[in-house]
């Protein structure tokens, strides 16, 4: 029987990285062009949105995009301090209205009330971007599980309470569910298990979700959005000595998602080369992508945290 060694085996996965990422780009390059749609900023003005998870990072930037495409805005997110930041900013910006409701996603009844409260305010509602995630860790599963039910509760479950209570009015509008999610909702990643079950529940939801509107010709999009590494402050102050990969900008990122949301698009990938090719790879060779991952983190930095 031949034995395989580890010179080989790094032989010839190199062999084999080399093959793929050419093809790979091909393929990109014709579904990043073929899907190419027109944005246009006047595609939000005047919609009716709500933004949660709207006090920081990615979900302020989209809230000040928003805001300068005229849109009326409604955020929300733990912190009242901080969203009344936020929502100084963005009349400054321009935003149609700009309010606040501040609270915990761990109360299913607070989620539904940050509904009942766009209604209320704006009268109905045209997009719903569902952003806000809980409090996690950075490093190996602690074996802890109501720390992953109260994540679930968070990142998974509230995002299900508030689709349910604003259906009725993305119906009557035509309007769009923008679920951020992550690469770690696709992939297996290390060091953020709980975190990462969260978002592959998402994934699951929302995927077959679209499926029954599809089937019942509701009208109302579902746009997944799949992040890579971003510079959000908790992102950089948790992993940015750990991961060995130049993070993307939020401003940038909040854009993307905010163009794939009025554009309708099925799912979102930023930055596209980084999230994308991983996929395709996981498709074909779930061993290598494996591999890959692994050798983008720096573990000895992680058991220094």
């Amino acid at each position: 029987m031949m034995k395989i060694t580890a010179p080989d085996l790094h032989c010839g996965m190199g062999r084999l990285q080399k093959s793929l990422i050419p093809f790979l780009g091909l393929v990109l390059a014709f579904c990043f062009y073929s899907a190419r749609e027109n944005f246009k900023p006047e595609m939000l003005k005047g919609k009716r949105v709500i933004v949660t998870g709207a006090s920081t990072g990615i979900g302020e930037q989209m809230a000040y995009h928003l805001a300068r495409m005229g849109s009326h805005i409604l955020v929300t997110a733990r912190t009242e301090a901080k969203l009344q930041k936020v929502v100084e900013r963005c009349l400054k910006l321009g935003a149609a209205s700009a309010q606040l409701v501040s609270g915990s996603m761990e109360d299913m009844a607070f989620a539904e009330h940050v509904v009942k409260e766009a209604e209320n305010l704006m009268g109905g509602l045209d997009m719903l971007i569902l952003n806000h995630i809980g409090k996690s860790y950075f490093s190996y599963f602690d074996g802890d599980v109501g720390h992953v039910q109260k994540l679930l509760q968070i990142n998974f479950l509230s995002y299900v309470a508030m689709t349910v209570s604003a259906l009725p009015m993305l119906k009557e509008s035509g309007g769009s569910i923008v679920v951020v999610s992550s690469m770690a909702g696709k992939v297996g990643f290390p060091f953020t298990v709980p975190y990462s079950a969260t978002k592959f529940a998402l994934d699951g939801f929302f995927s077959s979700l679209r499926q029954e509107f599809s089937i019942q010709s509701v009208n109302v999009s579902i746009t997944l959005c799949v992040l890579g590494f971003i510079n959000t402050e908790s992102a950089m102050k948790a992993a940015a000595d750990v991961v060995l990969m130049s993070p993307a900008p939020k401003e940038e990122c909040a854009l993307e998602i905010i163009k794939g949301g009025a554009l309708r698009q099925r799912e979102v990938y930023y930055k596209y080369a980084s999230t994308k090719i991983p996929l395709l790879i996981r498709d074909w060779a779930a061993e290598f992508l494996d591999y890959l991952v692994r050798k983008r983190y720096n573990v000895e930095n992680l058991k220094k945290n």
